[in-house]
């Protein structure tokens, strides 16, 4: 979330004192809500493997890798998954405008020749906006740069009043959002991800589900290759619930089924929980008893894009409720994403993965003047992607690690 959004957050909640005086009027309205404990079981589309619910056990997730494993070795002409070549993962934070500078990346990178084609990507946020571009490969690039360097805020969120934000489920409305969504992923991009799912490559997003307070991963090439006719629809909303900032943007209701019955979900961004996720730490549970025991594994390189800093940005904080308290949720994300690329490095490390990471240095100094502004965003691009052209000189640990 950017500073900007921040304040408009913190001008809510000092703004509740109000509410508590106006006279209270008609409120958002949601669908029934799946009852508690009852989250697995409910779904959307009727797949067994559409999600993932990592806070319930990962066998589920373990089971799709290894048929995913069984596809990839058939598409080969290989006897066995044992015998495929080393698996290629990426893994896409959020980060809201500074996703500019992962797509940048990705771009100089596919010019720079030495990109490779991945076999899981995983996204959150603005890291799940890219996903879909970076899992298909360099022949979506044009419509990846054009995301991020000519959207304008027009086009990501409508402002609302304060009245409006007191009574309503967020700050601003994001339905300006879901036009773009819908115009790069359309049925051409769905049988893209479809067909690449067959070849036995992952494409996982990750949203919140606020009511049963749980991370949820979205398997988009499952869904893409149902063949179910609310496929792409579902995986736009997906997307949009991904990037949707909790109060600054209104949360994303899914529809779900459970026990023949009608019942909504309530998803936002992903990032609720964590910023970067490469795979749930439970899900190599039999690499490392391989390792442990000296027996062959599955050569794999972890390429993980930080859409953020993660020095400190120094700043003079005022002396007053809202610069205290702004500084201190800046502080939150900040030291979340660090440990986020903590965790995967210590993952990737116990698993013998290696580990490759980029994130925004010191050395680019553009400030954001407000959300979303598109000359910072167009500076950040060119920034990741001019660092790409040159060779991107990817961290082999997390500083300070």
């Amino acid at each position: 979330m950017s500073h900007a959004s921040r304040r408009r957050a913190l001008g809510l909640i000092a703004g509740g004192s109000i509410a508590s005086s106006l006279t209270a009027c008609g409120l958002p309205e949601r669908g029934t809500a799946v009852p508690a404990g009852r989250a697995t079981e409910a779904t959307v589309l009727g797949l067994a493997n559409e999600r993932f619910f990592p806070a319930q056990g990962s066998s589920a997730l373990e089971a799709e890798v290894g048929l995913a494993m069984d596809r990839q070795a058939r598409a080969l002409g290989l006897k066995s998954h044992r015998d495929l070549p080393a698996w290629q993962l990426l893994a896409i934070s959020g980060g809201g405008e500074n996703g500019a500078f992962g797509a940048g990346l990705l771009c100089g990178w596919t010019q720079q020749g030495s990109r490779p084609q991945f076999e899981l990507v995983t996204g959150i946020s603005t890291g799940a906006l890219s996903a879909p571009f970076a899992f298909l490969g360099p022949s979506y690039d044009g419509q990846l740069r054009s995301v991020y360097t000519q959207i304008t805020p027009e086009r990501v969120l409508r402002k609302r009043s304060l009245a409006a934000a007191l009574f309503d489920d967020a700050m601003a409305d994001n339905a300006p959002l879901f036009s773009p969504i819908s115009h790069y992923v359309d049925a051409a991009m769905l049988a893209a991800i479809a067909h690449a799912y067959q070849s036995g490559r992952l494409l996982l997003v990750a949203t919140t589900d606020l009511d049963a307070q749980q991370p949820v991963i979205w398997n988009i090439g499952a869904i893409a290759g149902s063949g179910h006719p609310r496929a792409l629809d579902t995986v736009r909303r997906v997307l949009l619930a991904s990037s949707a900032i909790p109060a600054a943007f209104p949360p994303v209701m899914i529809d779900v089924s459970l026990d023949g019955e009608r019942r909504q979900e309530m998803h936002v961004d992903g990032g609720a929980f964590v910023q970067t996720f490469l795979y749930p730490v439970a899900l190599t549970e039999a690499r490392r008893q391989k390792l442990a025991s000296g027996r062959r594994v599955l050569r794999a390189e972890a390429y993980v894009i930080r859409n953020g800093r993660l020095d400190p940005e120094w700043a003079a904080v005022d002396r007053r409720t809202l610069g205290i308290a702004e500084r201190a949720i800046a502080t939150m994300i900040t030291s979340g994403g660090f440990n986020d690329v903590v965790r995967i490095y210590d993952t990737t490390r116990r698993d013998d993965i290696d580990y490759n990471l980029a994130y925004i240095g010191r050395d680019f100094t553009a400030s954001l003047p407000t959300p979303f502004d598109p000359a910072y965003m167009r500076a950040l691009f060119d920034y990741g992607y001019q660092k790409a052209l040159r060779g991107y000189d990817w961290a082999k640990r997390p500083p300070v690690v």
